[in-house]
């Protein structure tokens, strides 16, 4: 459930019983190296899932990775962001308020800064190619999906923090091809119509996924993915779902 409206979290934030995408342990200081720390914040906007993010990594004396902050929204995230400065930045791509984007676009003079950088490394339920290439662009130095495991996660922050591109399998393929073309991606007016939300409802629906599914997957309900595809079939004007299937699938968004 989206806690959008909830208070910044701080470090010590109680751990929950799951860990990120049912992760296993990771080790001591995992990739980190002996005696080793990192600053994290986390920006999701689900309560749910940054508790079992925290569960998973936070554990300061066996991970290295310490939990300073947590974030529901975009400006909650440049809030928390200012305010404790991490080196790394766990931060997904769907937040209202503008997106994982715009906690890029407002943080940029952090991310600048020579003497102490914060870093950010995208972990999102999406691996849609224009969500990779959009948060890359807008200065992350890395994208891994949800399913990554504990001790991977661990690792990647640690790597990101010595300032290493990390990337989740096949994502940065999209990263390599967006960079070695000098042509801008085409504007579709279409698209730009939707919200990210619903554009990741548009891609789950299209690949096949159920609504139920859909529900469980991005941790909403099942009349809300009712909600969004109905917004989602006025604003592209198309009558069902296989229009839409097909609608999504000419421009590659499956």
């Amino acid at each position: 459930m989206s806690d959008a409206n909830e208070p910044t979290g701080s470090a010590g934030t109680s751990a929950g019983a799951t860990g990120a995408a049912g992760a296993a342990e990771a080790p001591a200081g995992a990739g980190s190296g002996p005696g080793r720390r990192v600053r994290v914040v986390l920006v999701d906007d689900h309560r749910m899932f940054r508790t079992g993010v925290q569960a998973e990594i936070g554990q300061t004396e066996r991970t290295g990775v310490e939990v300073v902050g947590e974030a529901a929204d975009v400006d909650q995230a440049v809030t928390v962001i200012t305010a404790t400065r991490p080196e790394v930045v766990l931060l997904d791509v769907h937040l209202p308020g503008g997106g994982g984007v715009e906690v890029l676009r407002r943080c940029a003079p952090l991310m600048a800064d020579a003497e102490q950088p914060v870093r950010f490394l995208a972990l999102s339920v999406s691996d849609a190619a224009e969500d990779v290439i959009g948060v890359i662009r807008g200065g992350a130095r890395g994208y891994v999906t949800k399913t990554i495991t504990g001790t991977d996660l661990v690792d990647s922050v640690f790597r990101v923090q010595d300032g290493d591109a990390v990337f989740s399998p096949r994502l940065a393929g999209f990263v390599l091809d967006a960079f070695a073309s000098t042509d801008a991606p085409p504007v579709d007016e279409d698209l730009d119509r939707l919200t990210q939300r619903e554009r990741e409802v548009l891609r789950l629906i299209a690949r096949g996924y159920a609504y139920k599914e859909i529900a469980k997957q991005l941790f909403i309900s099942v009349k809300t993915v009712e909600s969004h595809v109905s917004a989602v079939l006025r604003k592209l004007q198309l009558s069902n779902r296989h229009e839409l299937t097909r609608w999504a699938t000419a421009r590659r968004l499956v």
